[in-house]
């Protein structure tokens, strides 16, 4: 009988995690090109109004559940702890971009995204761990 070796715990949890991240990562970055290349965003470089601003932060919010959501359904066991962990590693990130890009719009948009990345976390692990009703 042949066996296929399986990836261990480990490397299952951490893909879980960097698997949601991608995805956050891939969904904002491709959001943010098409809605510069459709005109909805002025060209980069250009200065933007606070209200696109909050429309990069909408979705960015949506996009945070969505990928904590899958490292919660990726994750070997203990769902919400996976989704916590990115959360973990968005806020991480975002104080890396924030220090950054500080200058390049407003300092409430840098705050904002640091400060959503738990609770975007605890919403996509609360998602998967929520019991589903059963229709007949």
């Amino acid at each position: 009988m042949s066996k296929t070796p399986r990836p261990s715990r480990t490397l299952r949890r951490i893909g879980a995690v960097l698997a949601g991240l991608l995805a956050i990562i891939i969904l904002t970055t491709a959001t943010d090109m098409a809605l510069h290349a459709t005109g909805v965003f002025p060209p980069f470089g250009q200065p933007m109004d606070d209200a696109l601003f909050l429309l990069a932060t909408a979705y960015r919010i949506v996009y945070g559940v969505a990928g904590s959501y899958i490292a919660a359904q990726l994750a070997p066991d203990r769902p919400m702890r996976h989704a916590l962990a990115l959360g973990v590693v968005g806020v991480a990130l975002s104080i890396a971009g924030a220090v950054a890009m500080w200058d390049a719009g407003p300092a409430w948009f840098s705050l904002a995204v640091i400060a959503i990345a738990m609770p975007c976390a605890w919403v996509g692990g609360r998602l998967r761990v929520m019991p589903v009703a059963r229709t007949r």
